[in-house]
């Protein structure tokens, strides 16, 4: 993933210092960096990393011009004018950055110093897997919930069509007969009353599953375009899409079956549109340093109606690329391309291994990162056990439910015979 593509971009104008004057052009954020680039020279005018801010404050130039000031470190000041859509946008969304830190400040100055070993780059590796694992074993448990409900409500149904059928024999049977239909008829109301507390709890039940939070990330949300923008949170549920401010208040509310498409322009940008015939769609725009988190959980949920545009695609293949990196390989790649190996004397003095040589002689994962590797394979192992087994479980569930529905639907095509001929 590139550092350098904008992940938001701001017409507007910058203060020069040294010149006395604004020049217009460009304010954009990308995953680490704040940059302004001049309309007119292109030249960039301002560049500094999100982990330098000190601080971002909503000030005014000479009591008129309103303006969003960043403090970096060192005390220096950038002042941004004429910001559009509005300055309060901006700042909501760079604050939401900087706060969220996209990448950690250490882990950021170990990236500009050197090349991540190859023991932490696999270590990276294997916790996304983890995570994305886990989020599966969410889903797969709150699948599992539901197809436990459904089996609940078969048998409540399966109770009901047993009460029916000895209504339906009381009904048949000749006028001659004795006992009179009172005590059927009282039997069926003490039936309907528990089948309505049945339904009732299994209600609930289903409202509660329902309800249940798979992940909940902090955002800055709009309705409609980039005007509005503003601090909020999405909570990602078993069966909708919720939208809260920060005081927690609820925005809006998504169901399942009413979301028509989610729109990923970027790893950090997700558009969720719920369309209607003869009156404006609603549709909310969700910018977020956490977003790759939700991503994860929404491709599973709403694998059919989430879609990538070309500007994730070009975000997501763009090579991430530091100074470090090219001073690091041209060593190692132009030995590879030779098809030779680095020669190294099996026996050198002590104090006579060159710098290069000594990075070579290091192993590439070390000790701590493969008994790190270890443990995390281990947990990997387990979760996809797990994951296995309660596929299996479901697998039987659903065979049972198959069956049962079926049976069902024969009993209830039977009763309906035997009330037509009672008409």
């Amino acid at each position: 993933m590139s550092r350098d593509v904008s992940i938001h971009n701001w017409p507007g104008s910058y203060y020069l210092n040294t010149e006395k004057r604004w020049e217009s052009g460009t304010l954009s954020l990308t995953r680490t960096m704040v940059r302004f680039v001049s309309s007119q020279s292109k030249e960039c005018l301002a560049s500094f990393r999100l982990s330098c801010i000190v601080e971002i404050k909503m000030e005014s130039s000479s009591f008129i011009f309103s303006t969003l000031t960043v403090l970096e470190q060192g005390n220096v000041k950038h002042w941004f004018g004429s910001l559009k859509p509005n300055r309060v946008v901006v700042y909501n969304v760079l604050e939401h950055f900087w706060r969220e830190r996209l990448l950690s400040p250490t882990s950021e100055a170990r990236g500009a110093e050197c090349q991540p070993s190859k023991g932490r780059e696999l270590i990276s590796l294997v916790a996304g897997a983890q995570r994305r694992l886990e989020d599966t074993g969410r889903v797969l448990s709150h699948q599992g919930e539901q197809f436990d409900n459904m089996m609940q409500g078969l048998e409540t149904i399966d109770s009901d069509l047993g009460v029916a059928d000895k209504l339906l024999s009381a009904l048949e049977s000749p006028s001659w007969w004795p006992f009179g239909k009172l005590p059927w008829k009282v039997q069926q109301e003490v039936k309907a009353e528990d089948a309505a507390k049945a339904a009732a709890t299994l209600s609930a039940g289903k409202s509660s599953s329902r309800n249940k939070v798979i992940t909940s990330i902090p955002v800055v949300v709009s309705k409609g375009g980039d005007s509005d923008l503003r601090p909020g949170c999405l909570l990602v549920l078993v069966s909708s899409l919720e939208v809260r401010d920060t005081n927690c208040q609820l925005l809006h509310r998504f169901e399942r079956n009413e979301i028509d498409e989610i729109r990923a322009h970027s790893p950090y940008e997700i558009t969720v549109r719920q369309r209607f015939i003869g009156k404006p769609d609603i549709c909310y725009k969700f910018l977020s340093a956490k977003m790759p988190e939700a991503i994860s959980v929404l491709e599973m949920q709403y694998k059919k109606k989430m879609e990538f545009t070309s500007e994730y695609t070009a975000f997501k293949a763009t090579p991430l690329s530091s100074p470090c990196d090219k001073e690091g390989t041209n060593w190692n790649e132009g030995s590879l391309r030779m098809g030779q190996e680095p020669e190294l004397p099996l026996e050198v003095p002590a104090g006579e291994l060159s710098q290069l040589q000594v990075q070579v002689l290091q192993p590439s994962v070390s000790q701590a990162e493969a008994q790190e590797l270890k443990q995390m394979l281990l947990q990997l192992k387990h979760l996809a056990l797990e994951a296995e087994s309660e596929l299996e479980r479901q697998d039987e569930v659903l065979d049972v439910l198959t069956n049962s529905a079926d049976r069902t639907t024969m009993q209830i095509g039977k009763h309906t015979n035997r009330m037509k001929r009672l008409l």
